[in-house]
């Protein structure tokens, strides 16, 4: 039993996974990379860390489907994703705007490098004003094994 489950699961680590478009690709190459490039822009809502183009979730492929169908009715990208924020929300985009609503998730980044090198500064500034009052604190540090 056991040979069982390690052959088992020495196949699922050793097997990619790739997401399976199960439609046929546009015979127009423009529309097929419109839909390409779409589908790398949005998000899958189940996965939540992967584009609706690498992801085998049912719901992605629905958006996938859903995509093909508005390009084929002769949608443009920007009523594509008009449609599907105003349907699921910014966080289907994956690369949300700037807005009210995300401004903190865009500024996030800059705000905790800003805080990291306060607190690093003080901790050095701190480190050397008790090296200028107590020298002696720090020959001993050296002294000792």
């Amino acid at each position: 039993m056991t040979r069982w489950l390690v052959l088992l699961l020495a196949l699922v680590i050793s097997v990619p996974a790739f997401a399976i478009d199960p439609e046929d690709a546009f015979k127009e190459p423009a529309l097929q990379a419109r839909y390409e490039n779409l589908t790398k822009e949005l998000r899958c809502l189940v996965c939540q860390n992967q584009t609706i183009a690498d992801s085998n979730a049912t719901l992605a492929v629905d958006l996938r489907r859903e995509v093909r169908g508005m390009i084929e009715q002769g949608k443009s990208d920007d009523d594509i994703r008009s449609f599907l924020t105003a349907r699921y929300g910014d966080f289907v985009l994956y690369n949300p705007p700037v807005s009210e609503r995300t401004w903190l998730l865009w500024a996030a980044p800059g705000l905790l490098l800003f805080l990291g090198l306060a607190v690093a500064l003080r901790i050095i500034l701190r480190q050397a004003r008790a090296a200028r009052e107590n020298p002696a604190a720090l020959d001993s540090d050296s002294e000792s094994p």
